[in-house]
């Protein structure tokens, strides 16, 4: 079986409390004392402490166009990608020439060659290393990432497959908008990033196994979470529908997953939810009927950094990497589509 054998979760230099975010983004949304009031709502209630941003906060008063903060986005990824691979090959006891193949994943920023690419040369991975890039996945990624390099390994049990998440959120921030939407947003995302070493069947390491993984995208849910990428870079999708497709979904899902590796609800032990915010882990743990301290590590996560997309469930899979020998654990996320990912796994 594919095994994890390490996860490095990195954020950027500049931490802020959820309030001083909050008071330094309120007058580039809002206009009114009564928005003003909703944002500062929005804000409070979402059980964030706090979050990291890649610039200085007072910076974002003058960013300007969407090829600005682009260039940001190229220089500052490729800068966390970098640390965050350099200490999962280092703590899995691998070098950058052991690395055979890399799945890199965003949804906040682009660029061509991607951030995989201008990897190559900073870090010595080999210039033959096989590459796949991805976008659109967004918070789902972290999931669908460690299923995909898995898949990679299957058929290549000698090998080695990094994943690489990284999530620049801030650099999104959408002025003047005083959508419902973008009050969230601007109340929950964090930027982050985080590597992840995982080896074929054929390699020794510790670290869990993937036991097995599951990928689902739900009909009529196109328009729920995503964004609308216009002329002043990424504009936010979110609605509340989210809670309700998980609500819809989430407990055949998990049922048949399970059943067919032979396993019910009760037999996982360890649980990595991507922490989406408060309503997102509600209609997890509502939709399954898990215990208040279920879901414990994701809502440590959200406080702690907020929602980094799709290297959130990497942060979460991260503070609990180390488990006891016979624990079974079930990672989870979902994202645009309304899509969602699950992987099985088990540390023997």
């Amino acid at each position: 079986m594919t095994r994890i054998a390490a996860v490095a979760p990195v954020v950027p230099d500049y931490c802020y409390t959820q309030a001083e975010i909050t008071a330094e983004v309120a007058p580039l949304l809002t206009h009114g004392e009564s928005h003003r009031a909703v944002l500062e709502r929005v804000h409070g209630n979402s059980r964030i402490d706090t979050r990291y941003t890649v610039l200085p906060l007072e910076r974002y008063r003058s960013l300007g166009t969407f090829t600005e903060t682009n260039e940001l986005f190229i220089q500052a990824a490729t800068d966390l990608c970098a640390r965050a691979l350099t200490t999962a090959l280092d703590e899995s006891g691998l070098t950058p020439a052991d690395v055979d193949f890399v799945l890199f994943t965003s949804v906040t920023g682009i660029s061509a060659p991607s951030i995989d690419a201008l990897l190559i040369a900073r870090l010595g991975l080999r210039p033959n290393i096989k590459r796949i890039p991805s976008y659109g996945l967004g918070c789902v990624a972290g999931a669908a990432g460690i299923a995909r390099v898995h898949d990679y390994l299957v058929g290549h049990p000698d090998e080695v497959g990094v994943l690489l998440a990284v999530e620049l959120c801030s650099l999104t921030l959408q002025r003047n908008d005083e959508s419902m939407a973008n009050f969230v947003a601007s109340g929950l995302f964090g930027d982050g990033a985080a590597a992840v070493v995982m080896v074929g069947d054929a390699r020794a390491q510790r670290g869990p196994t993937i036991v097995d993984t599951r990928s689902a995208v739900y009909p009529n849910s196109e328009g729920v979470i995503g964004f609308n990428v216009g002329e002043t870079g990424f504009e936010i999708v979110l609605t509340s529908e989210v809670a309700d497709v998980i609500a819809k979904h989430f407990p055949s899902n998990v049922a048949s997953f399970l059943a067919d590796n032979g396993l019910a609800q009760t037999d996982i032990d360890s649980w990595f939810a991507h922490p989406g915010g408060p309503r997102i882990l509600e209609a997890f743990a509502d939709s399954l009927r898990l215990s208040d301290d279920a879901l414990e590590l994701s809502y440590e996560s959200l406080a702690r950094v907020g929602n980094l997309s799709s290297a959130s469930v990497l942060h979460v899979l991260a503070a609990g990497f180390d488990q006891p020998a016979d624990t079974t654990g079930l990672l989870f996320a979902v994202g645009p589509g309304v899509s969602a990912e699950f992987v099985l796994l088990n540390w023997d």
